[in-house]
């Protein structure tokens, strides 16, 4: 490319760079200098922020822990999690609903894992699924410390596409009052149709997807709005230590079986 091309394309560079400036940050937060720390010592993110955890939080206190994960991810490294606004809409719905069992696909790190744990009526039941066998590890352990037992909150290691159909079968899951989608938003659509298919949702039932806006779940979105199936509402929020990145949390109510 010759130089007076190049200076040609100049302008919408530099305009491109200050619009999406924001997101250029998140760029270089999240995979940059992630890639860059995860080579250096060797453990991933979630590793390095448990192991933070382990130093500065109170073990069996998941507030005292929540609050040192929003610390560590304002302060060390941006942890891409739910955050306390987020969180505080998803706890608001747990205390609600009170429901009896609650699903959650994609633990993560664990945050908003203990988010509904300690909004759950007693004798409330949470079941969690992470597809990483290596970040379910570490959210197991951060569910622990929190002082949560295997009754009141399990783990699964596996993807959700495989682990839905055997939920009623192998982990005694009837139905979900609510579910969470917090794991990756292209498989929202597939995962939500698979809940439907195995009549894991009942009437009623409240499903919570994070991320419905950036990245972006268009197709589930759609589908939710337009299968006559749900009664939809959209909490317009921010990415955590992003508010220039617009996000939302679509609210789904199951109103009947198609």
């Amino acid at each position: 490319m010759s130089p007076a091309i190049a200076l040609a394309f100049l302008p919408l560079v530099v305009t491109l760079l200050v619009r999406y400036r924001h997101h250029f940050r998140l760029l270089v937060r999240t995979v940059l200098l992630r890639s860059i720390r995860d080579c250096l010592s060797g453990l991933r993110i979630e590793e390095r922020a448990f192991s933070y955890v382990l130093t500065h939080a109170l073990p069996g206190d998941p507030g005292h822990i929540l609050t040192t994960l929003d610390h560590w991810s304002s302060c060390c490294e941006y942890l891409s999690h739910m955050g306390p606004v987020k969180g505080q809409i998803l706890m608001r719905l747990v205390e609600e609903k009170t429901p009896a069992c609650v699903l959650e696909l994609g633990t993560y790190c664990g945050y908003s894992t203990l988010l509904i744990a300690r909004a759950l009526p007693p004798g409330g039941r949470l079941l969690t699924v992470e597809r990483d066998p290596r970040t379910a590890a570490v959210a197991e352990k951060l569910i622990r410390l929190a002082g949560f037992d295997e009754h009141k909150v399990e783990l699964i290691a596996g993807s959700s596409e495989e682990v839905i159909p055997r939920l009623r079968a192998q982990h005694q899951l009837s139905r979900a009052e609510l579910v969470l989608l917090a794991h990756r938003p292209r498989y929202y659509l597939r995962d939500l149709q698979l809940l439907e298919a195995h009549a894991l949702l009942p009437a009623g039932a409240t499903v919570l997807a994070d991320h419905v806006l950036f990245p972006g779940a268009p197709r589930f979105l759609q589908y939710a709005k337009s299968c006559g199936r749900y009664r939809c509402r959209l909490h317009h929020t921010s990415l955590p230590d992003f508010p220039a990145i617009k996000d939302g949390i679509a609210q789904l109510t199951y109103a009947r079986p198609g």
